[in-house]
């Protein structure tokens, strides 16, 4: 069996250009400073940049990477396309140190990659999730304690057992269409009013919805229209085909991953990792997804994203 990367875009400087040009450009070349499809020549030269073309319309040179996350990047495309290959295949991740060691690129450089990646990956046409017959399962975790927490710490009734500890840490909302996809959310509280909002954003009103007994989605049947719940308390966690086992199956691969591969993070960059691993679990095996399709999902994703280094550090 061949390796992942042993195709020629990951060794070569212009086969990976081409590799990326196929996809961002499927018609051919277009201008991303006028929009022109006309007039475009690819400049040769020995001085000249690989993947380096010119519009003759508004006489801009320009290449594949401008108006992506690759732009104003120094670091070779095939090394960036061996860094997005890993990132998509690895299922809980690939640290930022890994990534320093394996491509051979600076610690800050690894750092800047991987974020402007996950942007790649962002999701950016937030269709709403299931619909009339399919059933979407919604939870919370808590992840590590928030960057400021409060001086004093107030009693949440909606956590179990009315205790408070969960307050004061960084609160992750799922919504997984069993069988789909799933979307993600880092709130600054898991309340009613939040939980409302993010069911009536993002889940169609024919959905049904299946939830634990926290008090915090008990308004939710006004947004869909069924609702029924399993008593974890009570040791219930399957009833006929209520419960939430693929909302926490996802919880499962995603704090594995912040915990055992990525160990800290920033909660301004929470957001981030988020999709990250919903982009990975919206493109699973399960879904007929390989890792090299993957891969590919995520080159298509860069563009019209443009990440910056001062960007990316003030979340």
């Amino acid at each position: 069996m061949s390796s992942v990367l042993s195709a020629k875009h990951f060794h070569n400087e212009q086969a990976a250009y081409d590799f990326v040009e196929r996809r961002v450009w499927p018609n051919g070349p277009t201008c991303p400073h006028c929009g022109g499809v006309e007039r475009i020549g690819k400049l040769k030269g020995k001085s000249t940049r690989i993947g380096v073309y010119k519009c003759y319309q508004c006489r801009q040179p320009f290449s594949v990477k401008v108006g992506t996350v690759f732009e104003s990047s120094h670091i070779k495309m095939h090394i960036w396309l061996q860094a997005i290959a890993l990132m998509s295949s690895s299922k809980k991740g690939i640290s930022t140190n890994q990534l320093h060691r394996v491509l051979g690129v600076g610690l800050k450089a690894a750092w800047f990659m991987s974020h402007r990646i996950r942007e790649a990956m962002r999701d950016g046409v937030l269709s709403p999730l299931g619909g009339e017959g399919k059933v979407v399962e919604a939870d919370e975790t808590y992840l590590w304690n928030k960057a400021k927490p409060q001086l004093k710490k107030p009693r949440n009734p909606y956590t179990r057992g009315g205790k408070s500890s969960l307050t004061r840490k960084r609160a992750v909302v799922s919504l997984v269409e069993r069988g789909g996809r799933v979307r993600s959310f880092h709130v600054e509280n898991a309340d009613k009013p939040t939980i409302n909002k993010i069911v009536s954003d993002n889940l169609q009103r024919e959905s049904h919805l299946n939830t634990d007994e926290s008090r915090i989605y008990g308004d939710v049947l006004r947004q869909v229209v069924e609702h029924s719940s399993v008593q974890h308390s009570r040791y219930e966690y399957v009833r006929g085909n209520v419960h939430t086992n693929s909302v926490e199956g996802f919880f499962s691969i995603f704090k594995r991953g912040m915990r055992g591969v990525y160990q800290h993070c920033k909660e301004k960059h929470l957001h981030r990792y988020l999709a990250e691993f919903d982009f990975r679990y919206n493109h699973r095996v399960a879904m007929g997804v390989n890792d090299q399709a993957r891969a590919d999902h995520a080159i298509k994703g860069i563009v019209g994203k443009r990440l910056t280094y001062r960007t990316a550090h003030s979340g």
